[in-house]
Formats: structure tokens, sequence, C-alpha cells
């Protein structure tokens, strides 16, 4: 990189600004904190959609989670809201409440391919802006026993779709084409568009 030019969290910051996260997503969290974007974390009561078109769900539920995080901070601040889910024939599959759905929800997984849709919404200086990202996420063929093992190891709990691609739900994956950051919970590439949108005159 030559002197004097931005740094890829230059180019990810908002000018003089802290972007407020609006989610309790440690993954989402440690993603801004590793770019070194400045965040502060706001945890919105938001009642999410699970029912209807994935991509518009997603989309959706980012601009509510946006929206009551901007009712929980000042005017001037920019705002952040991201949702990510697990889509399986046309339907989202979202986080598994216990065991038995984490293993209901990989044997459907196993051996095809699904996508991972995230919407993200920033909200600054009361302009919204909405963005969506999809991933096509294809898993090896799984025994009965590699899903018992993985449920057993807990990873699955908080994760759409019952697993973490940066885990050691990667070992489930065959292919993946479109960006992994989405998968992991936060992309990256959208993200920093969306916010250099902001700094256009």
């Amino acid at each position: 990189m030559e002197s004097g030019s931005p740094s890829s969290a230059d180019l990810l910051r908002p000018r003089s600004k802290t972007v407020i996260l609006a989610s309790a997503s440690p993954r989402r969290q440690s993603l801004l904190a590793l770019l070194g974007i400045d965040f502060e974390i706001v945890v919105p009561d938001v009642e999410e959609l699970s029912e209807g078109e994935p991509a518009e769900l997603v989309v959706e539920n980012a601009l509510r989670k946006a929206r009551g995080g901007r009712a929980l901070t000042t005017p001037d601040e920019v705002v952040l809201g991201v949702d990510t889910d697990v889509a399986l024939d046309g339907a989202l599959l979202g986080k598994p409440e216990d065991p038995a759905a984490a293993r209901a929800s990989l044997e459907r997984l196993a051996g095809r391919t699904h996508d991972v849709f995230s919407g993200v919404a920033l909200i600054a200086a009361g302009v919204e802006r909405t963005e969506l990202v999809r991933t096509r996420v294809t898993f090896r063929t799984l025994t009965p026993a590699e899903i018992i093992n993985y449920v057993a190891g807990e990873e699955w709990r908080g994760r759409a779709g019952g697993y973490a691609v940066q885990g050691l739900g990667s070992s489930l994956v065959e292919r993946i084409d479109g960006d992994l950051s989405n998968v992991i919970g936060l992309p990256i590439p959208a993200l920093a568009k969306m916010i250099n949108a902001l700094q256009d005159p």
C-alpha cells in the first residue's frame, strides 16, 4: 500500500462517527473490532418476522433492528442493523432451539446447497440504506454419527441453520459460492459499500 493511502479500516469508518451496532451478536462485534471500527452496542427489543420470502424477511428484520437502535440513540448517530439466516426450499431455517432441532436442521442441509441471506440496514442523517447479500453454501454428505457428534459439541447454539462456518462447522461444508463473511454473519463488502456512501458529499 502506498504511503498516505487509506487503510481498510479507514474505508469502513464513517467520518468522525461511532457506529451503533443494533445487535448482541458476538460474531458481529468481533468482526467490527477486527476491522478497527469504533462501535457501541444497543440491543433493541424488536419483533422479527419469520414467515414470507427469505430475501425480503432478512432485509425487513435488519431494518427493524436499525430503527429500534435509532430509537435508543441520538439522531446524529450511524446505526447498523444486520439479520442473517439460512434458507432452504424457500423457507428460513432460523436458529435451532434444542439438540433435536439442530440435528434435524443438519440432516436437511446434508448433501444439499442452501442460501445464506443477510439483510444490512444503515441509518444515518435520517436516511435509511439497505442491502441484501446472498451466499450459496453446499454441504457434503454427512453420516448420522457426524451430525450427532457435531451437535454434541454445542457449536450450533445461537447459529442460523445450526452450524458455524468459522468453527468446526467448516468441516461440514463442501463449497461456498460468494462472500464468506456473509455466512459468518456480517457481509463486509456490502457494509463497506454502504459506509463509503456516507462519505460522499
